[in-house]
């Protein structure tokens, strides 16, 4: 992540241990993370939605380019500035595309279960392609205001990611047209 330079992707200035502990020096970002203004159900006009779905695309899209899978795509990892811009924040988790070395491994679950892909959920080997299913569970999120996979459990949860499909988008189409809610 430390490599990664662009506009919706917080900049990492250095990482290391201390003792046992893992650490990340990032940038300081002033503004509010994304899971607070869907949980505090802050009025967001449909556009403003739009414009951090399309910054959140931008940065995966180029992290993906530099074979960086961030494998916790979430709204409490996106972090909303002052200004409006989108950054992708916390590659805690994240891993290099075909790398020999990991902090975590294959047949791992990581991430948060409510927005985990199918293949985290199986412990099985994951690419850019976790990232657009969390990507996808984020922009439902983001426009309904509820997780589609999320259940009374953690279990159900997982159960539900591996066999249910979302309850179809149901919004107007003045907030959300065809073409996106197919996209989702």
């Amino acid at each position: 992540a430390g490599r990664l330079d662009h506009p919706n992707i917080v900049r990492i200035f250095d990482f290391g241990t201390d003792g046992d502990t893992p650490y990340l020096v990032q940038e300081f970002l002033a503004g509010q993370d994304l899971d607070h203004k869907i949980e505090d159900r802050q009025f967001l006009p449909y556009p403003e939605r739009l414009l951090y779905l399309i910054q959140v695309a931008r940065g995966l899209a180029y992290a993906h380019s530099q074979q960086v899978v961030h494998r916790d795509i979430k709204p409490a990892n996106i972090r909303i500035l002052d200004d409006g811009t989108a950054k992708i924040m916390d590659f805690g988790v994240a891993m290099l595309q075909n790398a020999d070395t990991r902090l975590t491994r294959d047949g791992m679950a990581v991430g948060t279960a409510a927005y985990l892909s199918p293949e985290q959920v199986q412990g099985q080997a994951t690419d850019g392609r976790t990232d657009i299913f969390s990507y996808g569970v984020l922009a439902y999120e983001l426009l309904t205001g509820e997780r589609p996979f999320e259940r009374d459990s953690i279990s159900a949860t997982l159960f539900s990611i591996l066999n249910d499909d979302p309850k179809p988008l149901t919004l107007p189409a003045h907030v959300c047209p065809e073409s996106l809610r197919r996209l989702i």
